[in-house]
């Protein structure tokens, strides 16, 4: 059985109500939870990029990734857990992970069950919640793999984002 019904969730996956790039985040977070997100991509068969600006280049360990000086070009290591699916990582600091994806790309039952096992594999890797909040509203999540219940829940009523 999925974590989540498409029917019941399908307003926080419309773009216009919930921005086209949705937050994605895994607080209190260390370089150690980012080294461990590396290595769950490189592992999981996930095809994956890692650019710094328009070149492609090798995944460094996570510490020299986080200690590049603050003019820096702002790498960005991109997943696509399955075909067609791109989410993006923003390795902004060391103390919170940060992701977006594209709600274009999620329509339908088959992409959220693909978007919970993706959650959830960070989820479970790290021991800690991951949460998807609209975009550029830190402060609400809608859902998010929630560690106790080892799936994806609800964190607000999708009836109410009209």
């Amino acid at each position: 059985m999925p974590d989540l019904v498409w029917d019941h969730v399908k307003n926080f996956f419309d773009p216009n109500l919930m921005g086209a790039l949705p937050d994605v985040r895994v607080e209190d977070a260390s370089v150690q939870d980012w080294q461990a997100v590396f290595d769950l991509v490189q592992t999981q068969g996930w095809k994956w990029e890692y650019r710094v600006g328009d070149r492609v280049v090798p995944l460094p360990p996570a510490t020299d990734v986080l200690a590049r000086l603050a003019d820096d070009e702002l790498p960005i290591l991109q997943v696509w857990p399955t075909p067609g699916v791109l989410v993006n990582f923003w390795p902004y600091s060391a103390v919170e992970i940060d992701f977006d994806i594209d709600l274009r790309e999620l329509q339908g039952q088959q992409r959220l069950d693909m978007l919970c096992r993706f959650f959830a594999a960070i989820g479970r890797r790290l021991g800690k919640p991951v949460l998807m909040t609209p975009e550029g509203s830190h402060q609400h999540p809608v859902l998010g793999f929630d560690v106790e219940a080892d799936h994806v829940v609800l964190l607000a009523d999708p009836r109410l984002t009209g």
